[in-house]
Order: C-alpha cells, then sequence, then structure tokens
C-alpha cells in the first residue's frame, strides 16, 4: 500500500478537469509528499504521466480498482520543477479545416479509441496519447502533423513528444474535437 499525504476526487470527471484539479492540489503540497488522484477517465493515465514529465513533478504509477484509477504523484522539490510550456506552434480548428486534403498533412488524434470512434476529423490517424511513445514510427516525420484531441491538453502533450522525437513540422490543434464545426467520419455502427 502506498503513502499518501493527499487523496483527489477526480472521478466523473473528463479530460482535462483531472489534470486541472491535479495542478491545483499539487500546488497546496509540500515537496515529497504524495498525492493519489482518483478517476474514471481511461485518458487520464496517459494525461497524468505526460504531465507529469513536462512539469518535473514524479509519476509514481496507477493502480485500478473496478473502474477507478488510482494515480500516484509525488511534489518535486524546487529544484526538480520546470516551468511547464505550452508547445508553441498551434493552430485553430479554422485553421486546421485549410489545410485538410493537402498530401504532406496528417491530422493525428490523441483521444482514447470510443471518443475517436463517435466521431473525429475525416481521414485522421488514431494513436491514444499512451500508446504513442511506442507508436511514432509509424508517422511520416517529412509530412506536417496536426494533432488534436478533445480540448487541446492531450495533443499539447502529444505534439511536444513528437517533436522531441525529431519531428519538425508539428502543430497542436488548441482549440480540439470539443468545438469542431467540420465535416466528421464516425467509427461506430
Amino acid at each position: 500500500m502506498i503513502k499518501t499525504d493527499q487523496i483527489l476526487d477526480a472521478k466523473g470527471l473528463a479530460c482535462p478537469m483531472p489534470i486541472v484539479r491535479t495542478k491545483k492540489a499539487m500546488k497546496d503540497l509540500e515537496p515529497g509528499q504524495v498525492i493519489e488522484v482518483q478517476a474514471t477517465d481511461k485518458g487520464s493515465l496517459a494525461d497524468m504521466k505526460a504531465w507529469a514529465k513536462s512539469s518535473g513533478n514524479q509519476y509514481l504509477g496507477t493502480s485500478e480498482e473496478g473502474d477507478v484509477l488510482k494515480h500516484y504523484l509525488r511534489k518535486a522539490d524546487s529544484s526538480e520543477e520546470k516551468d511547464e510550456a505550452k508547445f508553441p506552434h498551434t493552430v485553430t480548428n479554422s485553421e486546421l479545416q485549410e489545410q485538410l486534403g493537402r498530401d504532406d498533412v496528417i491530422v493525428l488524434d490523441v483521444r482514447e479509441p470510443a471518443e475517436y470512434a463517435f466521431g473525429h476529423v475525416k481521414g485522421a490517424v488514431s494513436i491514444p496519447l499512451g500508446e504513442l511513445e511506442g507508436r511514432a514510427g509509424e508517422l511520416d516525420s517529412e509530412k506536417e502533423v496536426f494533432v488534436i484531441c478533445r480540448t487541446g491538453n492531450r495533443s499539447d502533450f502529444a505534439a511536444k513528444q513528437l517533436a522531441e522525437k525529431g519531428f519538425n513540422r508539428v502543430k497542436n490543434v488548441n482549440e480540439g474535437m470539443s468545438v469542431w464545426d467540420g465535416d466528421i467520419e464516425q467509427d461506430n455502427a
């Protein structure tokens, strides 16, 4: 059993709220203290790992109890903390729509498979954020990659990961599918 200093209930909340609440709760912890974040959003696993990596806090692990994910994070001390920077290259949904149809463009959807199935940008490639580390090689690094999720948070983490892997033409679609008004495809029968 992991000793925790605080428990955060984020059950029933969808992206980006588990991360938003976690960031806020971490501010109240002392360096070295551990928080347990309870969430039901399956995408929160990749979100917690990516956020911890980008902020300098330590992701300790996740356990599952039924449909509840329990994420454990340790607050960094001041020597470990990093300023959490947003990915600098962003586009709006309408700017992405103007680029669709070009041969040198990939739309990468990093939401969970169920989110993707119920509506995605036509022709988008589905690689959930949690799988991107191992599957980035499936993408053509010579093409311009537009990364999209529901609200722009997961896609921000994904865009940073791709840039670290040598993708030079990456853009985060910072509005996301929650306000997408272009054509969509659905995979649900």
